[in-house]
């Protein structure tokens, strides 16, 4: 079906809307998530901008951030579907409720429109408003409008036909009783190991810290003390998703520009980022409520968990040497949390330990991602700076390397310490063999930064501890002392 249309084209025009359809994620929100990450206070002025209009809040957000359109998660689908249209002779553009700067700039990249339509400060450019803009630039009937959602209802209802791009099953249907022609394109939608992924589920092995105080004093065996732990666990882990969450959503533009991190369910589009929203909100309700049947110390340590992590990923993971610092504080705070919620005294030898193998392990983080990067700059043959979206370049990573390992073997002296201290005594028959986890833990920490200086090293240390066949058989070995130290008497 060809008509002439108001401008001179043959085939009715393409009209393409952007947001969960040219690219799988959503501009304005995306704008608003880079403008809170760099200036959190913004939040304040959010609900002042909002009564003044989404059209207002758009132009605000757009003057404090813009995400890098070059590495948006683009559609293949509908750019091969506008291809096809100009290869048709068809007048295409991109018409959409994002602000016209940012439109603009997506269409200079994509390369394929003839002109490009968006919100401004009058003018909210979505549902209605949207649909009597194009009626009168190509008349009733006389454009094909490719969109996703409930709001483009009104739009199709003056097009000549539709294209729904991973519209609900409700949209379709609607669409389809509207007699016009209509296409629909379904890709595939985040299952279960999507979810999986983007919760993190592998870093709740962290949360086995809390664990910790519990075996520490030999009180595995105590029921109520355990059964506390496995509910602070549930805690911590709930509360953490939520802060992973936080974190790669405000973390987009950063992680798509890395080699790996683009591959993040929310920088990939995998998920939609509201959906991302009400998962955090949904994990801290679960977190935070069930902390409330624990004393108040754990209540307060998973409250400065989430603070110290929200400023962590907010501000401190970019300025070097306090990242690694606040790193190794957030493993031990699990210790601490653990202790208060089993309602056990901490040891002093027990956070000193654990503060400095954490602030090792912490580095060997920076050093990873430092290794990948020189071999990057050899790969192109030209120097990248900086980490992206940290204070460290690659000068740095001699000097790491050394406070890495240092702090590595402190932690044996404060162990070898602990050994000799009278304490042991009282919960040791046999403290003498606790001496042979010294050169165990000495062989795996120097092992660890030999790997990690040879770029073998994953960039989540724990993560490589859980899939290392040695890691695995020098815990096994430690806790095999640690039993014989405990029901042996020399």
């Amino acid at each position: 079906m060809e008509r002439e249309s108001d401008c001179g084209w043959a085939a009715p025009a393409l009209c393409v809307d952007l947001d969960g359809t040219l690219i799988r994620s959503d501009l304005t929100l995306e704008s608003l998530l880079a403008a809170l990450k760099g200036r959190p206070w913004l939040v304040l002025l959010l609900p002042w901008w909002i009564l003044r209009g989404r059209s207002h809040m758009k132009d605000q957000l757009v003057r404090h951030s813009q995400p890098d359109v070059a590495v948006l998660p683009y559609q293949a689908e509908v750019i091969e579907l506008i291809r096809q249209a100009r290869l048709d002779g068809r007048h295409v553009l991109l018409v959409t409720g994002s602000h016209i700067s940012l439109a603009k700039k997506v269409a200079a990249h994509v390369g394929l429109f003839d002109d490009v339509w968006g919100s401004t400060l009058d003018r909210n450019l979505i549902g209605r408003h949207k649909a009597l803009l194009l009626e009168q630039q190509f008349g009733a009937g006389r454009f094909e409008y490719v969109a996703n959602g409930r709001v483009d209802i009104a739009v199709w209802g003056r097009a000549w036909g539709a294209v729904t791009v991973n519209a609900p099953r409700s949209v379709v249907r609607q669409v389809a009783a509207m007699g016009i022609p209509h296409r629909d394109i379904q890709l595939p939608h985040a299952g279960w190991r999507t979810w999986l992924r983007a919760i993190r589920l592998q870093q709740w092995l962290k949360n086995l810290l809390l664990f910790v105080p519990v075996m520490t004093a030999h009180e595995m065996l105590n029921v109520e003390a355990l059964a506390a732990a496995v509910l602070a666990f549930v805690c911590f882990g709930a509360c953490a998703s939520a802060t992973y969450i936080i974190n790669d959503l405000l973390d987009l533009d950063a992680d798509r520009h890395h080699h790996k991190k683009r591959n993040r369910p929310f920088a990939a589009g995998a998920i939609d980022l509201r959906a991302g929203v009400a998962a955090v909100l949904l994990l801290l309700l679960t977190g935070l409520g069930l902390s409330w049947l624990l004393p108040e110390g754990f209540q307060f340590a998973l409250g400065a968990y989430l603070v110290v992590t929200l400023l962590y990923s907010l501000r401190l993971k970019r300025v070097a040497s306090l990242d690694v610092i606040v790193l190794a504080g957030l493993y031990t705070l699990r210790i601490i949390a653990g202790a208060f919620a089993a309602s056990i005294n901490l040891s002093f030898w027990l956070l000193a330990f654990s503060m400095f193998i954490f602030l090792s392990l912490a580095i060997v983080k920076r050093v990873a991602e430092l290794v990948e990067v020189r071999k990057e700059e050899e790969a192109i043959g030209k120097a990248l700076g900086k980490l992206r979206g940290r204070e460290y370049a690659t000068q740095d990573t001699m000097m790491l390397q050394s406070l890495g390992a240092a702090s590595g073997y402190l932690s044996v002296l404060v162990l070898a310490l602990y050994i000799h201290s009278p304490e042991v005594t009282g919960l040791y028959r046999a403290p003498e063999l606790l001496w042979l986890i010294a050169p165990l833990m000495l062989l795996w920490v120097t092992r660890l930064w030999m790997v990690t200086a040879r770029g073998y090293m994953d960039e989540d240390p724990i993560y490589f501890a859980v899939k290392d066949p040695e890691t695995w058989a020098t815990g096994a070995l430690v806790a095999g002392i640690l039993i014989a130290a405990t029901m042996m008497q020399l």
